[in-house]
């Protein structure tokens, strides 16, 4: 596979995530000002396993998944004090831009590239839609943390359905369920 249903590239960023306080008003203003939608909502994730920073991690947040054009954006807002990688970003940057998410078909080889080149492993979980997610700390080299997910078949088809709702989107239903 070289490139996902949405049309970005294999081994490419498909997504740009944001922390943001007020996830439903995150939504709206991206809607009215950007044109970003439908927007697909989940209350609560925490993730499968998830491991930050070594520990086990109990944080929960909201998220909601959109498209503008072939760029997936993320939405995050966490809902508890629980130490995250969220919570961590928020506490030195305050709330914006988070992260970029970068499409892997093979998910273990490019995390230990990432390692090797001096990245730290902040935040593993599996997803609901099977595979992991790796948010890796780039100490500054980029403006924000690297998400690393395994693309597979089904997490393949859930996004190619969320962009696909998003072209010639007329506004309507603009938060829809998760999944």
């Amino acid at each position: 596979m070289n490139e996902l249903g949405s049309g970005q590239p294999v081994g490419g960023i498909m997504q740009l995530a944001y922390v943001v306080p007020d996830i439903a008003a995150a939504m709206s203003r991206w809607t009215a000002d950007l044109h970003v939608g439908p927007w697909f909502f989940l209350d609560h994730f925490t993730g499968v396993d998830p491991v930050y920073r070594g520990q086990p991690c109990r944080a929960g947040v909201a998220l909601a998944m959109g498209y503008a054009g072939h760029l997936q954006i993320e939405l995050i807002q966490p809902t508890d004090d629980h130490p995250s990688v969220y919570k961590e970003h928020i506490d030195a940057n305050g709330f914006g831009f988070h992260h970029f998410g970068l499409a892997s078909a093979d998910y273990p080889a490019d995390v230990d590239r990432y390692l090797a080149d001096g990245y730290e492993l902040a935040f593993e979980a599996g997803v609901p839609t099977g595979g992991k997610v790796a948010y890796l700390d780039t100490h500054g080299a980029l403006p924000g943390y690297l998400e690393v997910i395994e693309i597979g078949e089904l997490m393949e088809e859930v996004f190619t359905r969320y962009w696909r709702a998003s072209i010639g989107w007329d506004g309507t239903d603009p938060v829809r369920p998760f999944g």
